[in-house]
């Protein structure tokens, strides 16, 4: 019995840290799971419909799906800065509403041409949908929580997105078209939820944009097409840092499965084994970690110690070939806890810096020039992950231990110039 409650005060402690905060931060928390749960189902049956539904070939997928990244990159930054001018409630408003048009849509396709303009539309949509909610917190919640709250979306997240990809591995299961264009059709009518969540969020008197002393180019003419958080060259290498330290996704996405089917002993079961235990630990402790991140100085070491973690973990890696189902069951394993806490000290930095580092008042467009990094690693991740963990084995994991110890030992040293570069910039307080 003293078990059993001690278990259940446990339970109840982590549903009262995981569980945002009733009001505008357990809206934001809503509107992450509908989001998740769209996105489990159709990223989990999106390669199948693609290729069997719509009847575009493998290879032709791919290179559509990598234009496209390249769309969603080179648009992320102006809608980052039109949401500054009119609210990244507006602007976020307006993109779920094309998403469930443009994913409406791919019930459509009847050819490549169409399937790639609808698979840029998408991709423009959804890679600035991230830099869109991170502003919208940041007004939303405030400084003192946006990072604690960002960390609670974060878990809830991995919690839709493992019932979206149970509802699409039953519809993968029926193997029907009928199914199939179920998923995508689901992902669109969420999309029209999550307008409905975001009109029934209220900003607080002053928390909408705003021009300030220390960003007087928010205002300056020459629209959205211009950005002076490009030219902030230190806060751009913070960026891509970061976004090179979320390699850890491709990694644990497709380096990790294909070293596990061709390089090792362990059974491919262990591929879908270790993707559940990353996830189910990053809902249990991702809000707990966050909690050193939350000044620009912490959220730096936590980004080198992300380095050291994710290094660590591939040192472990590179030790799983040839020696057995259990030997390389174990090495796996244990890399996968290496790897899944440098993927909760990389996420909560990420938050920390590009909340952190943002002047007051450009929280989209620097929150889109953050993600700038994220995209870049999207873009090119898969094929990086590829050529070192098939191509070069070994000496792969071992360069890629060297690339994420590098970049985390780069971290504080660019954080630390940043904060003095802006000290020496921004006026003094009156």
């Amino acid at each position: 019995m003293l078990e059993t409650g001690r278990y259940g005060a446990v339970l109840r402690a982590w549903f009262r840290e995981t569980l945002p905060a009733a009001g505008n931060a357990r809206r934001l928390g809503v509107l992450t799971l509908i989001q998740s749960l769209g996105l489990g189902v159709f990223l989990t049956s999106s390669a199948v419909f693609f290729t069997r539904t719509i009847g575009i070939p493998a290879q032709r997928v791919g290179l559509a799906l990598s234009v496209a990244g390249l769309c969603g990159l080179l648009c992320t930054v102006p809608i980052g800065r039109l949401a500054d001018r009119l609210g990244a409630g507006r602007v976020l408003t307006v993109n779920f509403l094309l998403a469930a048009a443009c994913f409406t849509a791919y019930c459509l396709v009847d050819g490549f041409a169409a399937f790639l303009a609808v698979a840029c539309a998408i991709a423009v949509l959804e890679t600035s949908a991230g830099a869109l909610q991170a502003s919208l917190t940041d007004a939303l919640v405030g400084e003192a929580e946006r990072v604690r709250v960002s960390a609670q979306m974060r878990s809830l997240f991995n919690l839709g997105f493992l019932g979206g990809a149970a509802l699409a591995g039953a519809a993968i299961a029926a193997g029907t078209s009928t199914a199939l264009y179920a998923t995508v059709l689901a992902n669109a009518a969420l999309q029209l939820v999550s307008v409905a969540v975001l009109l029934g969020m209220r900003l607080p008197p002053g928390a909408g944009p705003r021009a300030t002393a220390a960003a007087p180019a928010a205002e300056a003419p020459g629209g959205v097409l211009r950005s002076a958080a490009l030219r902030d060259v230190r806060y751009v290498a913070v960026a891509l840092v970061c976004g090179a330290l979320e390699l850890y996704h491709p990694l644990l996405t497709v380096g990790l499965p294909l070293w596990i089917v061709t390089g090792t002993d362990a059974p491919a079961l262990l591929v879908s084994g270790l993707l559940i235990l990353d996830t189910v630990l990053v809902l249990l402790f991702q809000v707990t970690v966050s909690k050193g991140a939350r000044t620009p100085a912490g959220a730096a070491r936590m980004l080198r110690w992300a380095g050291w973690a994710l290094g660590a973990s591939c040192l472990v890696f590179a030790v799983s070939g040839g020696h057995g189902a259990l030997l390389d069951s174990t090495a796996l394993l244990g890399g996968a806890l290496v790897l899944v806490l440098g993927e909760l000290y990389q996420a909560s930095a990420s938050w920390g810096l590009s909340f952190g580092l943002a002047p007051a008042g450009r929280q989209g467009e620097y929150q889109a020039v953050f993600s700038l990094g994220r995209g870049l690693q999207q873009f090119a991740g898969p094929w990086l992950m590829t050529s070192l963990v098939l191509g070069s084995a070994g000496t792969g994991w071992l360069v890629l231990a060297v690339l994420f110890a590098l970049l985390g030992l780069a971290a504080p040293p660019l954080v630390r110039g940043l904060e003095k570069a802006r000290a020496r910039t921004e006026p003094a307080p009156a």
